[in-house]
């Protein structure tokens, strides 16, 4: 179930007093519009009529999407030691709860970065897993290596047998596109699924850059 509430909120840039709808969980079954303004970047947005300031509210968000078997937990934050102290709460309350048990075949999912919930839930769109489509990014930033530290890679679309996927170079402020045919993702799929990794998960997971480069050096779940 969807739940929100209502909270005044105090403009960080002129001060004016607004209220807010702030959702704490999407979930897609009751929810489909909602899923659509939190996949442009609605849900969870301050914008101060006064000074048309806007900002993404500080705000953790629990998605569910039944029919897919995805579960995302977003908590928002900037450092990794937050980030693990979090990621490690969401274990253990999950755990203690009785909550896992009942997610069995399930992809558990825990981020602290907006546009990676946006990026998660477009892939499991696509009928993609982001396992597979981690090391994909891999693949594609180390083609660069020197200014790999620089990029961000993201997931954007999978069409007419093509997978496009965009790149910022923080760096040079520049913004790149790729495309990788779809049949390098069955490729590099199968190959994980032969080497143990599971396509659905046994706990929650921090699936990102990290993960994706102990798949390649032997690691899985």
């Amino acid at each position: 179930m969807s739940l929100n509430s209502k909270q005044n909120v105090r403009c960080p840039n002129c001060g004016q007093m607004s209220e807010v709808t702030v959702w704490d969980s999407v979930t897609v079954s009751d929810s489909a519009d909602l899923k659509q303004d939190l996949l442009r970047g609605e849900v969870n947005m301050f914008f101060c009529p006064s000074c048309s300031y806007k900002a993404l509210m500080p705000t953790p968000i629990l998605y569910h999407d039944e029919d897919k078997k995805l579960m995302i937990s977003f908590s928002p934050c900037a450092d990794a030691v937050t980030e693990q102290r979090l990621f490690d709460k969401v274990r253990e309350t999950s755990k203690k709860s009785g909550e896992l048990g009942k997610l069995e075949g399930y992809n558990l999912r825990f981020v602290t970065d907006y546009n990676e919930l946006l990026e998660k839930i477009l892939i499991f769109d696509y009928a993609l897993n982001d396992k597979t489509i981690e090391v994909i990014k891999l693949m594609i930033l180390s083609q660069d290596v020197d200014k790999s530290v620089d990029r961000v890679c993201r997931f954007g679309k999978s069409e007419n047998g093509v997978m496009e996927f965009v790149i910022y170079d923080v760096k040079e402020n520049q913004t790149y596109t790729s495309s990788v045919p779809i049949e390098t993702y069955y490729t590099v799929d199968e190959s994980l699924k032969q080497s143990g990794v599971k396509p659905y998960s046994f706990d929650w997971e921090m699936v990102n850059a990290s993960y994706a480069t102990k798949l390649l050096q032997g690691f899985n779940n």
